[in-house]
């Protein structure tokens, strides 16, 4: 049984422990909630990393969040594929030669971030169905392509009025609250789309 002397020093460190709890949960909610609070404000003022960028910023912004139905290659549900990374991702209707050389390309940035390798991941988004060659060249490789039609109208979204991206071999960063924020043609060089990568990787806790 505990004593008249222990109840009170029970009662006298309780509150004690309760604001070193409320401080110990406010500064995880910091934590955790200002780097999307810093990408929200990446896209919503078009800001972007000091110094020159190499891709070509999505004008207008173009957000995935609100598709859910994302499947991959072993028929797997994805909802949100993008969350708590920044992703590569090419999206292509087929995976020719051309395509098969930029996952080459996008595997080599991705080995070469080193210890951010954690915060990116790569994506290829395709209406492919058979991705069983890719699948022996990348086996850690996220393939998108369970759902034909979304990846069409992912296409369409992000044409801009000219050629289908699903044609188009174009690399895009998409980022961990799903918004497609830059895009890259098939002539931009590896070592050029990594220098941007790693300058958002630098300006954004997200990921």
């Amino acid at each position: 049984m505990m004593t008249n002397d222990e109840a009170q020093t029970h009662q006298t460190l309780d509150p004690v422990q309760q604001r070193k709890g409320r401080m110990i949960f406010l500064l995880l909610a910091i934590f955790f909630t200002v780097p999307l609070l810093v990408v929200v404000a990446m896209i919503k003022f078009e800001w972007r990393p000091s110094g020159k960028s190499y891709g070509q910023l999505i004008q207008p912004p173009v957000s995935i969040a609100h598709a859910r139905n994302w499947v991959n290659d072993n028929q797997q549900s994805l909802p949100m594929f993008w969350q708590d990374k920044w992703n590569m991702v090419l999206i292509a209707r087929e995976c020719d030669a051309g395509c098969m050389q930029r996952l080459y390309d996008l595997r080599q940035i991705y080995v070469s971030m080193y210890k951010d390798m954690v915060r990116v991941q790569r994506v290829l988004i395709t209406q492919q169905a058979d991705t069983s060659p890719i699948r022996a060249r990348y086996p850690d490789l996220l393939i998108i392509n369970g759902q034909s039609e979304q990846v069409a109208e992912l296409g369409r979204m992000l044409s801009g009025g000219g050629q289908n991206t699903l044609d188009a071999h174009r690399v895009y960063f998409i980022d961990p609250l799903g918004n497609i924020m830059m895009q890259y043609g098939p002539d931009m060089e590896a070592k050029w789309i990594r220098k941007d990568l790693l300058k958002l990787l630098k300006a954004s806790w997200a990921g």
